[in-house]
């Protein structure tokens, strides 16, 4: 049975909506390695946290902290990913397969579903990654997987191609739908939930 907490060994602070959430919150003060999307490192350094690495295109992060954090800052202007991206590439570089991103949604929209679409990608490079929110926590799958939940809880599940979707432990059944919508909104009736499936698929398990 899969836990939705791992050994982190390495963290990325995005550049979105600042954690205020107290699970997010700890994930930062207890990481091992905290990398940091650019001008989210500003907010970060603010709190009285010093990141190991900035990584990004530069375009948000303050001038003062440049200068301050320069050997750890890794300038990267390439646009053809995003600084999520970088930053995940840039743990996986180092051995760190473990990974957990804070501070990915928020702000505007169209990064919020940038950065969660992107778990599916990081999944298939072989990593263990998750997304930790102020609300819950995104965390892609593949085939059949159980996963620890609480009875009452939230979950969604957004189908990325999955075929022969069944649940165990879930209030509403699962099918192949087609649309993200269209797995949102259920509820865990137990101390675990089994997903039935060939494919990839993503769960979103609120607090």
């Amino acid at each position: 049975m899969k836990d939705l907490e791992f050994k982190q060994e390495g963290v990325i602070l995005a550049n979105g909506t600042f954690p205020t959430h107290p699970y997010p919150v700890q994930i930062l003060k207890e990481a091992p390695y905290v990398i940091c999307c650019d001008g989210a490192a500003d907010k970060y350094i603010e709190q009285g946290f010093i990141p190991d690495a900035i990584i990004g295109d530069g375009d948000s992060l303050s001038e003062e902290n440049k200068k301050r954090f320069a050997p750890i800052f890794h300038q990267m202007s390439e646009q053809f990913t995003n600084d999520q991206t970088k930053a995940v590439n840039f743990l996986h570089s180092m051995g760190k397969t473990n990974i957990t991103i804070v501070g990915a949604t928020g702000k505007r929209e169209d990064h919020t579903i940038g950065n969660i679409g992107l778990l599916i990608e990081y999944m298939r490079a072989g990593l263990n990654i998750r997304s930790v929110t102020n609300y819950g926590i995104f965390i892609p799958f593949h085939n059949t997987q159980t996963l620890a939940s609480k009875p009452g809880q939230q979950i969604s599940i957004f189908n990325f191609g999955a075929k022969g979707l069944k649940g165990e432990g879930l209030e509403y059944p699962l099918s192949d739908f087609p649309g993200w919508w269209q797995g949102t909104l259920n509820e865990a009736t137990g101390t675990s939930i089994t997903i039935h499936c060939t494919g990839d698929y993503l769960v979103f398990c609120a607090y």
